[in-house]
């Protein structure tokens, strides 16, 4: 037996040495520590050689990484609005508040407060939703791969099955997942038709068989194709459809409610009016993306197929909380209550896209000089691209102002890692060896947090 062994010390006294910036219960840095010491023994007794203080570092180190990868605040500094790995879109405030009051005491989810018996889950909200994208009915599961898949199980049945898609629309969204393997998932068999680039009238005509059970149109919400290209109009797919009657669907994507051309210099992204207008029967799309609320999944269109999706056993499966139900209903209710002025929202996003760069410029002046001197970097006001994100409008690309920090007396990795770990935590991003800190993700008031901890990190 090596003799490396005997500096092992016994487990709690280690574990009580190790100081992370979370507070995590005492239990769980026991057992966290009680496992590296075990996987420290086995490398030591095949020959691996420490020291006792190297054995602490490297523990200490693990627990400060699995503290950190408890779910935290973050402050978004990247410019992109939808920031998937950040939690895609925040809260408005009144929804916060709102989530808060039904969060820490009992509801009315299922009751009927006049009649004081059972009542009916998320009519309220479902009604607003049908309001607000102007369709017959609406309903909302917990995220929009599933409300395509439970659209597809009550369409798909038995032979009649088939699912025409155009080859330009199989697209992969997040996570890696596929619309042929959702489509598998579901039941349904794909069809494809057309080609990468063209794909007409006529070849989803050609493509109708008696087991046709729909049209599935996918937006291509995460990238575009250019050039020789060619698709049908929704309108000439729902006369095809109607020919045949069957129906069409389409998944929109990120479902923005209001003409995005209008709040800022970028693409207009197709809302799910248009959609339904041009005689869509069925639409689905994302609650966290544009519309600015949880994650969630949205399904409106015809009354009689929304009611014959609710009526799916799959349907309680993927059926939405409290939680995400109140959430959904105080952002719906915001988009009603200032549709004449989107601009008046309390939908950060539309916040974020309204602000115009003279308005960050100001903030970033007041921040420069907020941060002060220093000699490890040096620090200008500097035009920026922000986007969307989120598979959201791939070309858009909206003017910004940004902190560029070019760093002298410290590395830029050493930098921008010292913000991502640290209280609060901060993530920009690099570019031309220059840590960005983008303001039009940033709210008003996290500025003074930001140049506060810039002036620790840089004079600490």
């Amino acid at each position: 037996m090596s003799s490396a062994l005997k500096i092992l010390p016994p487990i709690e006294p280690l574990s009580n040495k190790l100081a992370v910036t979370v507070k995590l219960p005492k239990p769980l840095v026991v057992s966290f520590v009680r496992n590296e010491v075990t996987a420290w023994r086995k490398e030591i007794l095949s020959g691996v050689e420490s020291t006792r203080a190297a054995i602490e570092e490297s523990i200490a180190g693990k627990l400060q990484e699995f503290a950190n990868s408890r779910l935290q605040p973050v402050i978004n500094a990247t410019g992109v609005l939808i920031h998937t790995n950040l939690g895609r879109s925040p809260l408005g405030k009144t929804a916060a508040a709102a989530l808060e009051q039904i969060a820490t005491g009992y509801s009315n989810l299922e009751f009927d407060l006049p009649q004081g018996t059972r009542g009916k889950r998320a009519g309220y909200l479902e009604t607003a939703l049908a309001c607000l994208v102007q369709s017959e009915a609406a309903t909302a599961v917990n995220n929009c791969a599933a409300a395509l898949v439970l659209i597809l199980k009550h369409l798909c049945k038995g032979e009649k099955n088939e699912v025409i898609v155009s080859r330009s629309e199989l697209v992969e969204i997040g996570g890696g997942f596929r619309i042929p393997e959702i489509l598998e998932t579901s039941g349904a068999q794909l069809v494809e038709v057309g080609a990468t680039n063209k794909t007409h009238l006529k070849d989803y005509a050609k493509a109708i068989t008696p087991n046709t059970a729909l049209i599935l149109k996918v937006h291509r919400s995460n990238f575009y194709i250019e050039g020789f290209t060619s698709e049908p109009d929704i309108s000439e797919l729902s006369t095809l459809c109607i020919e045949h009657n069957i129906p069409l669907v389409e998944d929109i994507g990120s479902g923005a409610m209001m003409n995005t051309d209008e709040l800022a210099p970028i693409d207009h992204e197709p809302t799910p009016q248009e959609a339904l207008t041009k005689g869509v029967d069925l639409i689905c799309f994302s609650g966290d993306k544009l519309l600015g609320g949880p994650q969630s999944g949205i399904i409106a269109g015809r009354g009689d197929l929304i009611a014959g999706i609710k009526s799916e056993p799959f349907f309680r499966a993927v059926r939405c909380d409290k939680l995400i139900l109140t959430v959904l209903q105080e952002s719906i209710d915001e988009y009603l209550r200032t549709q004449a002025s989107p601009k008046d929202t309390d939908v950060p996003n539309l916040k974020a896209l309204a602000i115009s760069s003279d308005q960050l410029r100001a903030r970033a002046e007041i921040m420069l000089e907020a941060i002060g001197a220093t000699d490890k970097a040096d620090i200008s006001i500097a035009e920026s691209v922000a986007t969307t994100g989120g598979g959201t409008m791939p070309r858009s690309k909206i003017p910004s102002i940004a902190l560029r920090i070019t760093p002298t007396g410290i590395s830029l990795n050493k930098l921008a890692k010292l913000l991502r770990t640290g209280s609060p935590a901060i993530v920009g991003y690099t570019q031309d060896d220059n840590l960005q800190l983008d303001l039009r993700t940033l709210f008003d008031w996290q500025d003074p947090l930001v140049s506060q901890r810039l002036k620790e990190v840089l004079n600490g």
